[in-house]
């Protein structure tokens, strides 16, 4: 019983959370899709009549800025759904990817009260007995988490970021509708499946459930702190273990300013170039050497401490580099950097998987032609003078436009090599971004050619062709017997099929529900014609009730036509 009583509890907010989203979509003009893939009836009947005939977006704002603002409005879900996509112009087009970047992390804070009632049951302890101070003013309220500084009782500085209350519940309850309207996109608007909803719901829900986990996101900051912890140059904070769970962290604060504010920087007296330096020597270092990197460097996240070191913060969101792609990326710096554009071609075709069903030698062809019309001009120009990050937006764009299937990886990489160079040429105007990957670029490839590495290598392929070697014959025996026991069946797709029948259904159904409406309709002229059963005002009361019923039937015929667009 009580199992019951929560599930009915659950499915209640459900709907309830259901019915807010329609409406938020209705006021943004996303009426027409609500109606296709069938989320109409959570719409109050009053909001129906009126909108009706309105259900296309209305003129004004572009559908991705009205996408973006109804994101905006929905919430911490729904604004983290957005961030993620922003990084993905390869699943929703560079189109809505740009306006979701717009996007900011910013909502309301909760009550300290609650804060502090979340720290205390994590800790199962009182707040005095694990702090000498507490500020119960927030310094940062994002969609998942505030924080908080403070001072521990053994004197350490330090913050405290705890968790949004019910946060996860929310979470897990918007995951579930997503998925559920994304399935309604793919059966409803087959054209929909270029984007791959049901995809882009599971990447979000597993990016989201990690940064979830600050236990995850302390082990992050440990693991950076062991990469850096010969670094002069960087440091990252001490997390303190003890007080650490799921919902909340304690670490080490660092003083500092954000890394873009270049007015307190020159107040303080650092040096602009070798922060710049450093701060992109770690990237590149991060993606390169350790193939594990800090994936979300917005400013916010990165400051310059009065030592003049580069402290990093915030490490829930994280990318990792497969020895395979860090070889390609080394390659992709050394092409650019020796201006080798040729090689860059074809390190850029390695990078993207190629789809399965072009033609490689055209597809080549054409990617080469487009990629040279834009690197000719880089031609005549020092490093210095090349701009990197409109490099990697170009090249990336055309990736998408020959419809190459970027890693999410390699996305993630972008991202953080768009936002470095930026910081880098605010901090130093003069900042060679291209010169400072070299030595990372070069000495991954030199342990490519030592020995050791081109044995595991060879060992490697050599084991790969054994098995090979072993399992063909077993595979052709088989193949041979199924011929000749007729036993081989093959398996044919017909491209379009599912949606031109469900398209035949929809009209025979709509065909049958006329039939209904007309012989309603004939009935009605029958009944009152003839005079059959009780009448008023000298007409069939039969008739009547059947007229309206064909009539009611008729005008809802009429306005599913018509909110499907297909008059």
């Amino acid at each position: 019983m009580p199992l019951t009583l929560l599930s009915l509890r659950r499915t209640y907010k459900s709907v309830n959370r259901i019915r807010q989203i329609v409406n938020v979509f209705l006021k943004y003009g996303f009426g027409k899709v609500i109606d296709q893939i069938h989320l109409g009836r959570f719409i109050p009947f009053r909001t129906r009549i009126r909108a009706f005939g309105q259900w296309p977006p209305v003129k004004g704002p572009t559908a991705p800025e009205q996408l973006r603002m109804a994101f905006a409005e929905l919430g911490p879900s729904f604004i983290k759904l957005a961030q993620l996509l922003s990084s993905r112009p390869d699943l929703i087009t560079t189109r809505y990817a740009d306006e979701f970047k717009k996007l900011q992390d910013r909502v309301p804070p909760f009550p300290t009260e609650e804060a502090i009632a979340i720290i205390e049951e994590e800790t199962g302890r009182k707040l005095e007995e694990i702090f000498e101070q507490f500020d119960s003013t927030p310094i940062a309220a994002a969609s998942i988490a505030q924080v908080f500084r403070g001072k521990l009782i053994d004197g350490s500085d330090i913050i405290v970021k705890v968790q949004r209350p019910h946060i996860r519940e929310q979470i897990e309850t918007d995951i579930g509708i997503l998925m559920y309207a994304a399935n309604l996109l793919e059966k409803y608007i087959p054209e929909s499946s270029f984007f791959n909803p049901a995809g882009i719901v599971e990447e979000f829900s597993r990016t989201v459930r990690k940064e979830l986990d600050f236990l995850e996101e302390a082990r992050n900051c440990n693991r950076f702190r062991k990469n850096f912890e010969q670094s002069p140059d960087i440091y990252i904070p001490k997390i303190c273990e003890e007080h650490t769970t799921d919902r909340m962290i304690i670490m080490e604060r660092i003083e500092g300013v954000r890394i873009d504010d270049i007015s307190s920087i020159i107040r303080q007296g650092l040096d602009r170039k070798r922060l710049a330096k450093a701060g992109v020597d770690a990237y590149f270092k991060q993606i390169l050497d350790d193939g594990f990197f800090h994936a979300d460097p917005h400013p916010g996240n990165i400051f310059a401490m009065p030592s003049g070191r580069i402290g990093f913060m915030d490490f829930g969101i994280v990318g990792r580099v497969s020895p395979e792609l860090r070889e390609t990326l080394a390659s992709t710096f050394l092409a650019l950097i020796n201006k080798d554009f040729d090689g860059l071609i074809d390190q850029y075709l390695e990078l993207g998987l190629v789809p399965e069903h072009v033609d490689i030698d055209e597809f080549r062809k054409e990617f080469k032609a487009d990629l040279s019309d834009f690197l000719e001009p880089l031609y005549g120009l020092t490093l210095k003078e090349i701009n990197f990050a409109a490099y990697i937006d170009t090249v990336t764009h055309i990736a998408l436009k020959h419809k190459m299937k970027i890693p999410s990886d390699l996305l993630l990489v972008n991202k953080a090599m768009l936002i470095l160079e930026n910081l880098g040429r605010e901090l130093d105007p003069n900042f060679d971004f291209l010169s400072a990957a070299e030595p990372y670029a070069s000495k991954l490839l030199r342990e490519r050619l030592k020995p050791g590495k081109l044995f595991d290598k060879a060992r490697k392929n050599a084991m790969e062709l054994s098995s090979f070697a072993m399992i063909f014959p077993k595979q052709v025996r088989k193949v041979i017997r199924k011929v000749l026991k007729d036993d081989i069946g093959i398996k044919m797709t017909h491209i379009g099929l599912d949606r031109f029948i469900k398209d035949m259904d929809r009209s025979s159904n709509r065909i049958a529900f006329s039939m209904i409406i007309s012989a309603i309709l004939l009935s009605s002229a029958i009944m009152h014609a003839t005079g059959a059963g009780p009448s008023i005002f000298g007409m069939s009361l039969l008739g009547i009730s059947a007229f309206g019923i064909a009539f009611i039937l008729g005008v809802w015929l009429v306005i599913s036509i018509i909110r499907s667009g297909r008059l």
